[in-house]
Order: structure tokens, then sequence, then C-alpha cells
């Protein structure tokens, strides 16, 4: 009986670990909406294009309210046992790399290869690498001296940005509570059915995989482009053929085949890579590269944006 009831207990706990295994990890942070509306926002030039971006560290520093609520968000997902990624501390690891960062652009710059462009919101989901973003967005209503908060809460999968649980509504007013207590009791009431939609997800990406995006473009100094022929095929078609035979079930759509650039949208590739290493665009462009330098000798080179966008630049190393 003591046996049985030991390995029982084994069971229960392995069991235990892989439903707590397939959890996303989550990083709770201000919408964009939210930082643009109360001015934490910076305006970066990507190659001579004028983004606007959200200043975390700024929102941060200012509103005091801010970190209390994401501390709180952040507590709700960890009782239920979600890993999480601190917006906080994401910040403070992006600061010390910014150094090392301001080099790397220098020395490209001298050597004619321009500089890096990357907001702040791509290094802080390049350096969390989280599976989820939990988007945060709310508003203060006031009635007298009682108070109650309106919020929306988005889940948009790191990857594709594409929204993948949602929630919103209003809590229940209040004449003493602080506004990260307010939003907590008004996302209680929709939680679980929100948290439902995130595990759903993440299992899916087990199943179908994970997306991105692909994009190939021709250098302006290559002698070839991807209507050129190797090995008796056209160059586009060798590398629709490779994407389709190292995709989840076949399963991606080609939206552009021109002969200076090939664009693949909703690739859907594996969770993890043969060393059960986590994959994401880049690790999947660096498998594109190799194909590309084994199969026609084709140097060519890895731009990524965030972690579900890579672009190969063919003639570039």
């Amino acid at each position: 009986m003591r046996t049985l009831y030991i390995s029982l207990l084994f069971l229960f706990l392995v069991l235990d670990g892989a439903a707590q295994a397939k959890k996303p990890t989550i990083m709770v942070v201000p919408s964009r909406q939210w930082c643009f509306s109360k001015g934490y926002f910076q305006e970066v030039d990507n190659f001579g294009t004028l983004e606007k971006v959200p200043d975390y560290r700024e929102a941060l520093d200012d509103n005091p309210d801010l970190l209390l609520v994401i501390s709180k968000i952040n507590n709700l997902f960890s009782d239920r046992g979600f890993p999480l990624k601190d917006l906080s501390q994401m910040l403070s690891s992006i600061s010390r790399s910014n150094a090392e960062d301001m080099a790397l652009s220098l020395d490209r710059e001298a050597s004619g290869k321009g500089a890096i462009a990357e907001s702040l919101f791509d290094k802080v989901r390049n350096t969390a690498k989280a599976d989820i973003l939990i988007e945060l967005q709310w508003t203060v209503n006031s009635a007298g001296p009682r108070r109650s908060i309106t919020y929306i809460m988005r889940g948009l999968d790191a990857y594709s940005d594409k929204q993948v649980a949602g929630a919103e509504g209003t809590g229940s007013p209040s004449v003493s509570a602080e506004t990260a207590v307010l939003l907590e009791e008004a996302v209680l009431q929709h939680i679980d059915n929100f948290n439902a939609r995130l595990t759903a997800h993440f299992d899916d990406l087990f199943v179908n995989g994970r997306e991105i995006k692909v994009e190939f473009r021709k250098d302006s100094n290559w002698q070839y482009d991807f209507e050129s022929e190797f090995n008796g095929d056209e160059l586009s078609f060798a590398i629709e053929d490779w994407v389709a035979a190292n995709t989840v079930k076949n399963r991606f759509s080609t939206d552009e085949a021109t002969d200076t650039k090939l664009v693949f949208n909703q690739v859907r590739i594996g969770m993890f890579d043969e060393n059960q290493r986590a994959m994401d665009a880049r690790a999947y462009g660096r498998n594109i590269q190799r194909f590309l330098k084994s199969k026609f000798n084709i140097e060519s080179k890895i731009v990524t944006k965030g972690l579900g966008y890579v672009q190969m630049i063919c003639g570039q190393k």
C-alpha cells in the first residue's frame, strides 16, 4: 500500500510539473496607447524614418502607480503558475548593455555598414524572450470621493504580435483603495478566462509551431538575384522548397516573390531545435544561412527585429 501511495504521489508530481512547464512565460508592460497618452515616448531615427516608441524607463521613473500596477498583475499570474519576466529588471539589463551597443554602432558606421536601429520595445522583447506580452491600459474614473478603474488587458504573442487573449471591464467603485488595488480587483473578474486562452494558445504552439516572418532581400552589389538559376533551379523556388521542408506541417504563406525580394509570412517553426534550445526567428535565420552557404555558396547576413522577424540579406556578410 505504501509503495502504491508513493507511486501515485510521484505520478502526480510529474504530471503537475508537466502542466507547469506548458505555461507560457509572460511579461507585463503598459500599452503603447497608455504610454503615448501620458507622454512617455521617444522618437527614434530608424535609418532616416522617425519612429515613435514607448519610453518604459521614463514611465516607470515618473509614474509611481505603474510599478505598483505591474507588481499586482505579476502576482496574479505568478499565483496561477505562470513564469514571469519583470519589465524593470529587463530595463536594467538593457541599460548595462547600452555602452556596448553604442560602441558596436560606431564600429559599423566606420565600416560603412550603417548603424543598428532597434527600438526600446524590440530591445525589451529580445532581452526578456517572453512568450506572451501582457499589455495593460487603464483609466481612473471619479465620481465624487469614489473611484473606479476601467481597463483593457491584451495578451500578445511576442513572436507574431497577434492578440491571443483579451479582457476589459470596469471594477467596483471604492473610496479608499489605491489605483493598483482597484485594477487588481477589476482584473480578477476575468483573469481565469484570460489565462485559459493564453494556455490554449501555448498548447497550440507545441502542435502547430511558433509563427514568424521571414524576408529575403538582395544586396545592391550582389551579382545575382532571386530569379537566377543555381544547379538548374531558380533560387526563389529553391528557397521556397527549403522553407516548406523546414516548417511545422509545411505551414507558411508566400506573400511576395520578385527578383529582389521574397517575403514569407505565417511561417510556423518548431518550439525547440534538435538540441532542445528554444527557437526564434534569429535561430531559424541561422539555419537558412547555413543552407544558402552549403548549397549555393551564397553569403548572407541575418537582420532581426524582435523575436519573430528575420531578414536575410543575400550577397552581404
